[in-house]
């Protein structure tokens, strides 16, 4: 198949309060909203999986305050290209690494949300010396979203049985698009304690949106899930040695977690051993590791409560060394 490009699916979107620019990376162009100064410092926002920039926008009208803020659709995601058969952390962390260069141009602070949470780790490690002075992992499932992980669950006992059923039913590129046969199938497909996870988590959507699917679904191509619950999005790319490679310093955001009373399963995005060992490989680094816990909250702290997300990274933030 071939990238396909916004342009492709022009009847998709929606406008937003924020102004939407353009940037060609290469490979793929990359769709993002910037709001803020630029004698701010700078701050680099990535959503999480089937989620666009604009999940970020009560947020950004209280972080354009106190940064440049700067809010990406990944690759295959908004209004940023698609591309079958390329997604990996890598491709997509390079993709950022590009952004940096040619639109922010500055030492910048890194936040990402669940997937994006990844990535964020990985700018942490393998950006270019001197792109990222900082990292916000904001519920990452750091170890979890990997199929063969060496700390904790798999993907496979996550939420691996949600992203295979989007892929089965929507298919690559939405190239099946059965969303009512979806939503038939999933409390034959899905695990209960999965059902559970995205009830607290506050990420149900996609579930139980009846009619159709909702708009940040629908500007997402299904096959990242496919990646995800496959593992070929981590291909090349192994957690552990990402955490013992962190050359700055990390804010690590922990959200609602629990083990479901009958299987066993850690419901969350990402358990209490692994954030544990997140902490002991990022410090072995010899790197600053803050860890904040918030037991409450969903899944996405910038969309739940913007003004705790807000304030959680300004207080972090001022304590990081800057040049610029």
């Amino acid at each position: 198949m071939t990238i396909l490009e916004a342009q492709d699916r022009a009847e998709t979107f929606v406008p937003h309060a924020f102004q939407e620019q353009i940037v060609d990376l290469g490979e793929i162009r990359m769709n993002y909203a910037m709001v803020g100064t630029q004698d701010l410092p700078a701050l680099l926002l990535m959503p999480a999986q089937s989620e666009s920039w604009w999940g970020y926008e009560e947020a950004l009208r209280l972080l354009g305050r106190h940064f440049q803020v700067f809010a990406v659709d990944l690759r295959g995601q908004g209004r940023s290209t698609w591309t079958p058969g390329r997604y990996t952390l890598d491709n997509m962390g390079n993709d950022l690494v590009r952004f940096i260069d040619l639109v922010i141009r500055r030492q910048t602070i890194v936040s990402g949300n669940s997937s994006g949470g990844v990535l964020s780790a990985w700018l942490a490690a393998y950006a270019k010396p001197g792109q990222v002075i900082g990292a916000v992992l904001e519920d990452p499932p750091m170890f979890s979203s990997e199929v063969n992980p060496s700390c904790g669950q798999s993907i496979r006992q996550g939420l691996g049985p949600l992203f295979a059923l989007w892929n089965k039913w929507l298919g690559d590129q939405w190239s099946i698009g059965d969303w009512k046969g979806m939503q038939a199938a999933a409390p034959k497909e899905l695990p209960r304690y999965v059902k559970t996870a995205l009830e607290t988590m506050h990420i149900a959507s996609s579930l139980t949106s009846v009619d159709k699917p909702p708009q940040n679904m629908i500007e997402y191509d299904p096959e990242w899930g496919r990646a995800f619950s496959t593992g070929t999005v981590t291909a090349g790319c192994d957690h552990a040695r990402m955490l013992a490679s962190v050359r700055v310093p990390v804010l690590f955001t922990h959200h609602f977690r629990a083990i479901d009373s009958e299987t066993g399963s850690a419901i969350g995005t990402v358990s209490d051993v692994q954030a544990r060992r997140v902490r002991e490989l990022i410090t072995g680094a010899g790197q600053p590791f803050e860890y904040l816990s918030f037991p409450q909250m969903g899944h996405h702290m910038h969309g739940d409560d913007p003004q705790l997300f807000t304030k959680t990274i300004v207080d972090w933030s001022s304590k990081l060394p800057r040049d610029n």
